[in-house]
C-alpha cells in the first residue's frame, strides 16, 4: 500500500514535474445504519487511513492516470467520456463526466494515487477516490465549487456513472470531517453537525470478518421496499408522513396488527436507530463511554434480529467482545452480510484483544482475521510533503 512520498516520487519518475499532493479518507460510521434511505440521521468520521494523489493540470484535454497499488494505468480525454472495461477508472472519469455535464470547462491532469484504505471493508474507498479528485479539480482549476456541491456531484457520479445507488454519507464526510469529530448528518435537509470524539484511552479498531455474502445488494434493496411499504400502511391515515422519520414507535405500535411482523420489525429499527443515534450524540458530548457502548451494542442487536442484515461471523465476533471488560461497544458496519465490525476498546488493550479475537476466529471459520486500528482524522486537503517529512523525522 502507498503513502504520500512514494505517491510523489512516482509521480515525479512518469511525468518529471512537481505536483500538489492530496488526502482523501476513508471512514467509519459510528451509529445510524440504514437509516440515510429512511432519511435520518448518520454518525460517520474521517479516519487516518486515505488515498493520496499527486496531480498536475495539463495544456491538453488528455487525463493520465497511473494506479499505484493496481500498477495500472489510464488515459482519456475530457471530451470523449466513456466507460472503462478496467473498471476502476470510471470512479475518477465518472468525476469529470459531471464537471462537463454542469458546463465547466476543463483541462486534462496528470494523476498517480494509492493508499492504505482497505479495498472491500466497507471504509469507502470508493467515495475517497471520487471526493478526492473533485476536490483537487476544483483548487486546480479554480471552479469555485461549494463544499456540498462538491460532495453532491461525487455521489452523483457514483449514482449515474458507476451505476451504485450510495446514499450521500461517504462523500459528505469525506469533504466535510474533521479531526477528533464526528459529523451529524441529517440525510432529509442535508444539514449537519459535529459531535467531539474526544477519548483520548480509546482507539477505533475495525474487525473485518473476510467475508462478503452474496445477499447484499439483493436483501439492501429488499429492506427499502419493506420500509416503504410500512410507511406506506401509516401514511393512508397520516397522509403528511413521507418516510420513517415522520413516524413515531407509538405511532407504528397502533399499526402493528395492520401489517406483517416483518414490515413492522424493520421499520421499528429504524425509528429506534434514530433514537439511539440522537442519544449517542449526548453521550459524546457527556464523554460517556459505557452509554455510547450500550448504545452499539443495541444497535447490533435490532441489524441482528429486527433488520436481519447480520450474518453468522459478525454476530460472533460482537458476542466476543462482551467477555472483555476493556471493549466498551462493538457492533456491525455497514450494509450488513459480512464486512466489519466497529469496536471501542481500550488503547493499552489492543494488542492482546487483536491477538486474541484472531486466534478465535481462525480456529471457527478458518479465516486469518484482518484488522485496522483507526483515529478520527481531517477530510479532504492538501498536503504539504516538506511538512509532514519534519514531522516524521522528529
Amino acid at each position: 500500500m502507498a503513502d504520500l512520498y512514494s505517491i510523489e516520487k512516482k509521480f515525479k519518475e512518469l511525468f518529471n514535474e512537481t505536483p500538489l499532493l492530496l488526502r482523501s479518507p476513508g471512514r467509519i460510521n459510528l451509529i445510524g445504519e440504514h437509516t440515510d434511505y429512511n432519511m435520518g440521521f448518520v454518525l460517520p468520521g474521517a479516519i487516518d487511513r486515505a488515498i493520496y494523489f499527486a496531480i498536475t493540470p495539463r495544456n491538453d484535454k488528455l487525463c493520465k492516470i497511473y494506479a499505484y497499488d493496481l500498477n495500472d494505468n489510464y488515459e482519456f480525454s475530457v471530451n470523449e467520456i466513456q466507460h472503462s472495461e478496467k473498471g476502476w477508472p470510471n470512479y475518477l472519469i465518472g468525476i469529470v463526466d459531471q464537471l462537463n455535464q454542469l458546463g465547466y470547462n476543463i483541462n486534462g491532469f496528470n494523476l498517480v494515487f494509492g493508499g492504505d484504505i482497505p479495498i472491500g471493508a466497507g471504509l469507502s474507498s470508493s467515495a475517497a477516490l471520487e471526493a478526492g479528485l473533485a476536490y483537487a479539480l476544483n483548487s486546480i482549476y479554480d471552479l469555485k465549487i461549494s463544499k456540498l456541491d462538491l460532495v453532491k456531484l461525487s455521489q452523483k457520479s457514483e449514482n449515474e456513472f458507476v451505476g451504485v445507488k450510495c446514499g450521500i454519507m461517504d462523500q459528505y464526510i469525506n469533504i466535510f470531517g474533521e479531526q477528533n469529530k464526528l459529523l451529524k448528518i441529517d440525510c432529509r435537509t442535508l444539514e449537519y453537525e459535529y459531535e467531539p470524539f474526544e477519548f483520548n484511552n480509546i482507539a477505533i479498531v475495525l474487525f473485518n470478518t473476510g467475508v462478503s455474502h452474496s445477499l447484499a445488494s439483493s436483501e439492501y434493496n429488499l429492506r427499502r421496499k419493506e420500509c416503504k411499504v410500512g410507511v406506506e400502511i401509516v401514511r393512508k391515515d397520516f397522509p403528511e408522513i413521507n418516510s420513517l422519520r415522520d413516524v413515531s414507535l407509538e405511532i407504528l405500535n397502533e399499526y402493528k396488527n395492520k401489517m406483517t411482523n416483518k414490515i413492522f420489525n424493520r421499520c421499528k429499527y429504524v425509528i429506534e436507530e434514530n433514537d439511539r443515534l440522537l442519544k449517542a450524540c449526548d453521550a459524546l458530548k457527556k464523554k460517556d463511554l459505557t452509554t455510547l457502548g450500550n448504545l452499539l451494542y443495541q444497535t447490533h442487536e435490532g441489524l441482528s434480529k429486527d433488520y436481519e442484515v447480520s450474518c453468522e461471523e459478525l454476530d460472533y465476533l460482537v458476542d466476543l467482545t462482551k467477555e472483555h471488560s476493556s471493549i466498551y461497544g462493538a457492533r456491525m458496519m455497514g450494509g450488513g452480510f459480512g464486512g466489519c465490525t466497529i469496536n471501542l476498546i481500550e488503547k493499552d488493550a489492543v494488542d492482546y484483544v487483536c491477538n486474541l479475537f484472531s486466534k478465535k476466529y481462525k480456529e471457527k471459520f478458518g479465516i486469518e482475521l484482518k484488522y485496522y486500528v483507526t483515529s478520527i482524522s481531517n477530510g479532504t486537503n492538501f498536503q504539504n510533503i516538506y511538512e509532514n517529512e519534519k514531522l516524521r523525522t522528529k
